[in-house]
């Protein structure tokens, strides 16, 4: 990784001035001091929500530029950067990207492009959690059950009862790609409305977690917990009473923080912190990505049983507390690492 972040020319028409040097930042106005470059590839809304005027700020102060990338020009004859943080989407990117990376490889890239894939797709993107199967002395980490639908939706409340789900059942679109829709859930009451859903998707069995899911957000090592306010539990009578598809908007993300509401201890408590740690730890190592959170519930009645039920690759960080600080000291941890 390149740590300089100063360019010096030598006058050499001037003989009488050989020994004087100019030196120029090479973000061509920040002070000489500069030495962690950021190039950044973002949509314009990811952008404004990402790149805060406090994250900036603080970012100077520590030494980081962040310079966006044109994306109407090659990438190769852009910077040089030590360090480049995208979110965009399409194969055109990813193969940008990868050329680039094999060209730079003193570069990082937050994260590999075939890593964030893996949690594009809902059918992989929790393979992980269910295949590390963690349990030990703090609780017992595990995923939903849940089926596959690609195709024929006449098929699927055959197919639900095969796979022995039990109703309700989340409905969730199996790729996602950034979209809106692509985040958005329903909840099915009955058989008869499953036919009614759009494949593909992903059924997920509903588990009962006290109106509250934690929001886990990863940047490198670091790690920090929200709560926020979730779908209401369902009852045995609302099962019975209850028809029909229900259609959600992005639950996790249109919700209010729920940190501060007056809620049950039960319901409220965060996950313990050795377990999370150890989640944490294990998906970065099997998923390959830095930057990511993870949806968790605690299931309704107990202390120690959780479920993740989303992962997503560089989530709403300026939603969380005291980011521009955890975000800051991470790239400058990539240097020392």
């Amino acid at each position: 990784m390149r740590f300089n972040g100063e360019i010096s020319f030598r006058n050499e028409e001037d003989k009488d001035n050989e020994r004087n040097l100019q030196t120029y930042s090479i973000s061509g106005g920040f002070p000489p001091q500069q030495k962690l470059v950021v190039g950044y590839a973002l949509t314009s809304k990811k952008t404004k929500s990402f790149l805060q005027p406090k994250l900036e700020g603080l970012a100077r102060k520590k030494g980081i530029l962040f310079v966006a990338i044109d994306q109407s020009r090659p990438l190769s004859e852009q910077g040089p950067f030590d360090i480049v943080l995208h979110k965009l989407s399409g194969k055109e990117w990813r193969q940008i990207l990868e050329d680039y990376w094999q060209k730079h490889p003193e570069v990082t890239v937050l994260d590999p492009p075939n890593a964030i894939q893996h949690v594009h797709n809902r059918q992989s993107m929790l393979q992980d959690v269910a295949d590390l199967n963690l349990s030990d002395c703090n609780g017992k980490v595990g995923v939903p059950r849940q089926l596959v639908i690609t195709k024929d939706p006449s098929s699927i409340p055959d197919a639900a009862v095969k796979a022995g789900l039990t109703l309700p059942l989340v409905a969730k679109p199996l790729v996602v790609d950034g979209s809106a829709k692509s985040h958005e859930l329903s909840l099915a009451y009955d058989q008869l409305s499953l036919s009614k859903l759009e494949p593909p998707l992903v059924l997920q069995e509903f588990v009962n977690h006290g109106g509250v899911l934690f929001k886990v957000y990863i940047v490198g090592e670091a790690i920090k917990v929200v709560r926020r306010f979730s779908l209401p539990d369902v009852n045995k009578c609302q099962l019975l009473n209850n028809g029909g598809v229900f259609r959600f908007p992005r639950v996790s993300c249109a919700s209010a923080c729920a940190d501060d509401a007056d809620l049950d201890p039960c319901v409220a408590e965060l996950p313990p912190r050795p377990l999370l740690e150890r989640l944490a730890r294990e998906l970065r190592r099997r998923l390959g990505l830095r930057l990511f959170n993870m949806d968790i519930i605690r299931e309704l009645g107990t202390r120690d049983r959780f479920y993740v039920i989303d992962i997503n690759y560089f989530p709403g960080y300026g939603k969380m507390p005291e980011y521009e600080h955890i975000f800051t000291d991470f790239l400058l941890s990539l240097v020392h690492s």
